[in-house]
């Protein structure tokens, strides 16, 4: 291990893809059945779309601060993580149906979230008071639309969360902890044995979204950090992008093979002569890591 903390590994590097400025971009997802990437600016409250074979991006305005989504087994349909609520997204028409609020009377919003392997949906929500504190909470949004509260401990800044090739075990943090920890997740949607996955060793960053690879990797973007790090299933660093831009947020794995990383990035919190010195803050970046993804599950329940 270096003297800075890192590993010391040869890393892979990510190149700028899309130059969008985002001032938070965050929910990288690829649908396979379309070929094309989906992510976030949740403070600039739009949902953007990368069409890879004609080189076109296009955006959609949010009613509030879109945090996360998900894909929905009707094409028609995304599921969107909204500051507040849960709510259905027609892509053809724009119109959102809401399903569920989140949280009311907590200063608190939606985060991070991913589909678990049955097709639910899984999100944790943030603090959005100063000082951060650990009152926010890990839910799922089951097929027929009911809303529960996953046994988990209380996060300040959800994320990380997905779930092995299986389906049988669930990652998930609360980034200011510089930890990423893991539980058993059985079909039934019961967890159990919640335990350590791994600390960051890194002088700087913290664990940001995730995604898992076909061989059980899980792929971590580490805020502050200008990386992504892969773990393998034992907890332990194989590989890592450096990201040339200091706040990665998300990854995906896309592309024909789901062999592309795709990484979104933010500008949020860096002063101007930060912002000078790191032009293409909030970016979408690419790389090549050798590995291959998983079809990101979709969300099987269906606006009523």
């Amino acid at each position: 291990m270096s003297a800075d903390g890192s590993s010391g590994m040869a890393a892979k590097r990510a190149a700028l893809l899309l130059d969008t400025k985002c001032t938070l971009g965050e929910g990288a997802t690829w649908c396979a059945r379309t070929g094309r990437f989906y992510w976030t600016d949740i403070e600039g409250a739009r949902l953007w779309r990368h069409d890879p074979s004609d080189g076109r991006s296009t955006y959609w305005r949010m009613p509030e601060r879109l945090a996360t989504f998900a894909l929905c087994a009707d094409p028609r349909y995304l599921l969107l993580g909204l500051a507040t609520h849960l709510a259905f997204f027609d892509l053809a028409t724009g119109e959102t149906r809401r399903i569920v609020d989140v949280e009311p009377g907590l200063n608190t919003r939606v985060n991070d979230g991913r589909c678990d392997r049955q097709g639910r949906f899984v999100f944790g929500t943030k603090d959005e008071g100063t000082p951060l504190r650990p009152v926010g909470g890990f839910y799922r949004l089951n097929h027929d639309l009911s809303l529960e509260r996953l046994p988990l401990p209380a996060p300040a800044i959800s994320n990380s969360i997905a779930f092995s090739p299986d389906g049988a075990t669930m990652y998930y943090c609360d980034s200011p902890t510089r930890e990423i920890r893991v539980c058993d997740y059985r079909a039934d949607g019961s967890v159990a044995n919640d335990r350590l996955f791994t600390r960051l060793t890194d002088a700087t960053g913290e664990p940001d979204g995730s995604t898992v690879d076909r061989d059980g990797g899980l792929w971590n973007a580490q805020w502050g950090g200008r990386r992504v790090v892969r773990y393998g299933p034992d907890g332990v660093e194989t590989e890592r992008v450096d990201v040339p831009t200091a706040q990665p947020s998300c990854v995906a794995l896309g592309g024909p093979q789901l062999g592309t990383l795709y990484i979104t990035s933010a500008r949020c919190d860096l002063d101007a002569a930060a912002l000078a010195d790191d032009k293409r803050a909030g970016g979408v970046f690419i790389a090549m890591p050798g590995r291959r993804g998983l079809p990101e599950p979709v969300f099987q329940g269906a606006p009523a």
